[in-house]
């Protein structure tokens, strides 16, 4: 065990700092929320998007405000060093030990990045987390959201709280390239997107294969092989659908007619699973419809949006279908990064863009990429004015000026802290 523990050392702040990369403030304040709670936090997202990265921001808050180093531990599942834990019992010797040379006993914490590689990891987890006698606060990172969410509820049921960590923002976008919020700004974001690692690559090629790398990896290691998938191609096929769909209400239905009409053998149950693996990776997320009168959510036809469109501008570039688009799946992007639950509103035939569930009410929002017309204005106004209740109701574009409200609609450029304002 001793010998394990130096060879971890590199990876932990005990001898020194590590590189901690760009400061994800909006998540550092949600965690620091949780403080002096003794509930697990989980950190869920798709691989890349800087869950290892905010770990360690964590702990080096955590040792500037007076935590020693060594009354922390850093494990990650993908590093080799960390081979030696491969079961629950593995872990909880390897996290006593480490507690027990640590020379503050009062609290101690523990971080685990893809925890799901240990095998019953949630015993291990629930054991720590109940003990009594030594009080650590956990927090975890995982990529596939069923895996994560299946096993806690079973073991850590209400004692957890999970964050989704997206891809850098359009504000962060702005933030790292030292940019002020502009148009310009955002039209860079929009046509490249939020993935890391793209800051570091210095041209379009270097870009694209890295994209294509991520990619493979999610397709293969997080879903053929977690799911034993026998149809690859059309799994492919299914994600390129929805790159080219993104914001199109469509059902499962509706799909199985699309490939049985190119001549491919599948069935309901084989969409709907690929859509879920999809899903539970986090490169895509689902958006079902609202009836807003009834206030109760609508069976059949839902929108997709991916969780960042590098996946769109690198790996399917071709693939056009209007700016108006593309700013609707970076603003659901916005609300869910903010933590709204967002639905497709629907009502009298009419169509709301975003119905956003807050803690005081609802809130309506219609997305379009430049009102340049009177018609444009009615069509993206009148849905919104056809709601009878008094929540309030946005426009969001892509305009060089904002409007005044009218009829108790506000207008909102996208390209400014346009939640904030």
């Amino acid at each position: 065990m001793i010998d394990n523990i130096e060879n971890i050392s590199r990876f932990n702040f005990w001898e020194r700092p590590l590189e901690t990369g760009f400061r994800r403030n909006m998540y550092l304040e949600r965690l620091q929320k949780y403080d002096s709670s003794s509930l697990v936090r989980v950190l869920v997202g798709q691989r890349r998007v800087g869950k290892s990265y905010l770990l360690r921001q964590v702990i080096g808050d955590l040792i500037k405000s007076g935590v020693s180093p060594t009354n922390t531990l850093y494990i990650n599942m993908e590093y080799l060093e960390y081979n030696f834990i491969k079961t629950s019992d593995d872990l909880v010797s390897l996290v006593k030990k480490v507690v027990e040379s640590a020379p503050q006993k009062n609290v101690f914490h523990l971080f685990i990045d893809e925890v799901q590689l240990i095998h019953e990891w949630e015993k291990a987890i629930n054991a720590l987390s109940q003990d009594f006698t030594q009080k650590i606060n956990i927090y975890l990172t995982g990529s596939n959201a069923r895996l994560l969410s299946g096993e806690l509820a079973t073991y850590l049921s209400g004692r957890y709280v999970k964050f989704l960590i997206l891809p850098f923002s359009y504000q962060e976008y702005a933030e790292m390239t030292s940019q002020q919020l502009s148009k310009k700004v955002f039209l860079e974001y929009m046509q490249s997107g939020g993935m890391p690692e793209l800051f570091r690559l210095p041209d379009l090629e270097s870009k694209r294969n890295y994209m294509v790398a991520i990619y493979d990896t999610i397709l293969l290691r997080d879903i053929v092989q977690r799911h034993q998938v026998r149809d690859i191609k059309l799994l492919q096929d299914i994600f390129a659908f929805i790159v080219n769909n993104t914001g199109n209400l469509f059902s499962v239905n509706s799909l199985v007619k699309y490939f049985k009409g190119q001549q491919r053998k599948t069935n309901y149950e084989t969409i709907s699973a690929y859509l879920r693996h999809l899903e539970d990776a986090y490169l895509i997320h689902r958006c079902e419809r609202f009836n807003i009168k009834g206030k109760e959510l609508l069976k059949g036809d839902v929108k997709y949006y991916l969780n960042d469109l590098s996946f769109k501008n690198y790996l399917f570039p071709a693939v056009f279908y209007g700016w108006g688009y593309v700013m609707e799946n970076l603003v659901f992007l916005e609300l869910i990064n903010h933590g709204f639950e967002v639905f497709v509103g629907y009502m009298r035939d009419k169509e709301i863009d975003f119905v956003i569930k807050r803690e005081d009410g609802w809130m309506y929002l219609q997305s379009a990429f430049q009102l340049d017309d009177v018609e444009t204005m009615q069509r993206e106004f009148a849905p919104l004015m056809a709601i009878p209740d008094q929540y309030e109701k946005y426009v969001v574009s892509a305009d060089e000026l904002s409007m005044p409200s009218f009829k108790g609609i506000r207008h909102r450029l996208v390209w400014q802290n346009w939640l904030a304002a």
